[in-house]
């Protein structure tokens, strides 16, 4: 009989269990050095390890040959329990087993010695749905066992537990794990499968499964009954989620408020059987993760995603602004909860609605949108700078420029001095201002990211120069702001007004005055010349002849 993957591959020893070392190093020192307790309370999510663990440490007691706190694996009690053969080791579920009566026969049974193993171990799974007299009629027990007894209660729920029974076990937490440990795992699994798994399908999978080993093993078991070769797309088909592209798409539409483009995304995803739930719930931690990049200065240690697809997201983040990325939190959590009793299809796509159009929901996160939209379509308050007037005026060094020949399209005004009222002087000569050295600057310059946001400003007064720099770029060194754009681009800033707007669009975004100017590429050093041609021209200049007269 086919077994499947979670069951054919759970860990034997402790060393094998994945993503639990707080646990698994603190039972084998417990065990090497003889501190058994009598009862153990192994809680956390999901698909984590904890029943794996109980199994585990039920054969390590037992064990007659014990190696660094793990069981053998190969002595006769070993293989007995492992195969079912020693009825010492009992696993309860208490979901099916949770009456009072059950627990009382269980109590009974306690009394009696093991037949083959050193102790009686009694596993407890889900042990929070016992009955108040069950856990009652446990607590006694459960305080002073008979020496050859141990409890292992294993849950989910830990804070459905009394106190009394919390107070009476020794208390181990499992924590969800690691997602790159889970994708690790999963392609060694498949490896052994003799199939064969994408790294950025492993990725997938570890997000889907959100911490549970276990599902990620069902999942990449029922990926393998479909292919041999688990890539993206087949993750994709296989649990009913859609793919990046189409969440990528619907975030979109959002930003630019094209509700006839998000209708149409639902409709093809709803025509390929896609649920609408789990659509819901994959927009909703693809709005979370917009919320991370613009909140957060790294953070990819928090998705669970390739690199291509964390730059994709990078780059919209930076092109929406955060009221609208909350707004769709907000709408969609909001869906979520609505969905459960009304059309899933219809109230998706009335959210979606609402999202592209922010002026028909009456929502405190839209009218912040609406007010924020209204701010950024106005022009920014001049800046005042007052300076405290001096005794003697001040020697000011003469603004760096840009070379002529330099696509220069404009730099920031320096801040005037208040006037003076100063006696008439003859004008003296000015020494020019030293060139800016251009490469100089883009060679240390550091990318500028919110160069997006400073894009979707402008666009929403000229359309025409935010195409122009659509795929454009721009790195910031001190107070200079460069720009990486085609020639055409620079071409539009030559007009007076739209150089204004510029101005006026970094300002509004970053509230600082920028010098602006083309970005360089930093040319490569020049070849290192031959150490023989050096030699050969030292010797020329110390009037040593190089060649050779017959």
């Amino acid at each position: 009989m086919y077994k499947v993957l979670y069951r054919k591959y759970r860990p034997r020893f402790f060393a094998d269990v994945v993503g639990q070392p707080q646990v698994t190093v603190t039972l084998q020192n417990e065990l090497m050095r003889g501190r058994i307790a009598h009862a153990y309370l192994f809680t956390g999510s999901r698909g984590t390890g904890k029943t794996t663990c109980a199994k585990i440490l039920a054969r390590a007691v037992n064990c007659l040959h014990p190696k660094d706190g793990d069981p053998c694996g190969e002595c006769e009690v070993c293989k007995g329990l492992e195969e079912g053969s020693i009825l010492d080791v009992v696993e309860i579920d208490a979901a099916s087993n949770n009456g009072v009566d059950n627990i009382r026969g269980l109590i009974e049974e306690s009394n009696f010695t093991p037949t083959t193993a050193k102790y009686r171990v009694y596993i407890i799974d889900e042990v929070h749905m016992l009955s108040a007299s069950a856990f009652n009629a446990l607590l006694k027990t459960l305080e002073e066992p008979p020496a050859h007894v141990i409890f292992i209660l294993a849950t989910t729920e830990v804070h459905k537990l009394l106190p009394t029974i919390l107070s009476r076990c020794q208390r181990f937490d499992f924590h969800r794990i690691d997602p790159q440990a889970m994708a690790g795992r999963v392609m060694q699994v498949a490896e052994l499968e003799g199939a064969q798994c994408d790294e950025d399908a492993a990725l997938l999978i570890a997000r889907i499964a959100d911490g549970a080993l276990r599902d990620a093993l069902s999942l990449l078991d029922q990926c393998l009954g479909r292919d041999k070769h688990v890539t993206e797309a087949v993750v994709n088909a296989t649990a009913g989620v859609a793919a990046q592209g189409y969440l990528t798409a619907l975030a979109q539409a959002v930003a630019d408020g094209d509700a006839a483009a998000a209708l149409e995304t639902l409709d093809g995803l709803h025509r390929e059987s896609k649920d609408m739930t789990r659509l819901c719930e994959e927009m909703a931690e693809y709005f979370r993760s917009l919320m991370l990049f613009k909140t957060m200065r790294d953070p990819g240690k928090l998705l669970t995603l390739p690199p291509t697809q964390l730059d994709a997201l990078e780059h919209q983040a930076y092109g929406m602004s955060l009221s609208t990325i909350l707004h769709g939190l907000d709408t969609l959590e909001e869906t979520l909860h609505k969905m459960r009793y009304a059309n899933q299809r219809t109230q998706l796509e009335m959210a979606f609605v609402r999202l592209c159009s922010p002026e028909l929901d009456t929502s405190t996160a839209a009218l912040l949108r609406r007010i924020e939209k209204l701010e950024m379509g106005a022009p920014p308050h001049p800046v005042r700078l007052e300076e405290e007037p001096s005794p003697q005026p001040a020697v000011q060094e003469p603004e760096p420029s840009l070379p002529e020949s330099a696509p220069v399209f404009e730099q920031a005004p320096a801040p005037s001095p208040p006037p003076q009222k100063a006696p008439p002087k003859k004008p003296s000569p000015k020494s020019p201002a030293p060139p800016v050295d251009i490469e100089a600057l883009s060679a240390s310059a550091q990318r500028f990211r919110q160069w997006p946001e400073i894009l979707q400003v402008i666009r929403g007064s000229t359309k025409s120069v935010a195409m122009a720099f659509d795929e454009s770029s721009a790195y910031v060194n001190g107070d200079y702001l460069l720009i990486q754009a085609p020639e055409f681009a620079f071409e539009l800033l030559k007009k007076p007004e739209q150089r204004k707007r510029m101005r006026e669009a970094v300002f509004q975004v970053t509230g600082q005055a920028y010098k602006l100017g083309p970005y360089r590429t930093p040319t490569a050093k020049e070849e290192e010349a031959d150490p023989l041609d050096e030699l050969l021209q030292r010797a020329e200049s110390a009037g040593i002849p190089t060649e050779v007269q017959e």
